[in-house]
């Protein structure tokens, strides 16, 4: 019995640091982690529309690319924003340039 409770904490451990170690290798496979601080509208999308946008902006290769990505989609959620009459507030951080930083894109 304690064999199997060891066995599963160990993969439940595996299963919690595995997405980390993907963002501790910048440009090898490395992800961003998209949230409310990095993504404008956050609030304003379904589960749907924020794995899409995250593809979208995972799938560019330059800031440029990404920054065009970023655009679009700031203008999509200004557009829900006003309206739902609501105000949009400014990301903590800037996901292009996070991701430039952490060599995801060039």
């Amino acid at each position: 019995m304690k064999l199997k409770k060891l066995t599963l904490i160990a993969l439940l451990g595996t299963a919690i640091a595995l997405p980390f170690a993907a963002d501790a290798q910048p440009g090898k496979g490395a992800r961003y982690g998209f949230n409310a601080d990095n993504t404008r509208g956050w609030s304003l999308m379904t589960a749907t529309e924020r794995t899409e946008h995250q593809n979208k902006m995972l799938a560019t290769k330059t800031v440029d690319e990404c920054k065009a990505v970023q655009d679009e989609y700031r203008k999509l959620m200004d557009t829900r924003a006003k309206e739902k009459g609501v105000t949009l507030g400014t990301p903590k951080v800037n996901a292009c340039d996070q991701m430039k930083a952490q060599g995801i894109i060039k």
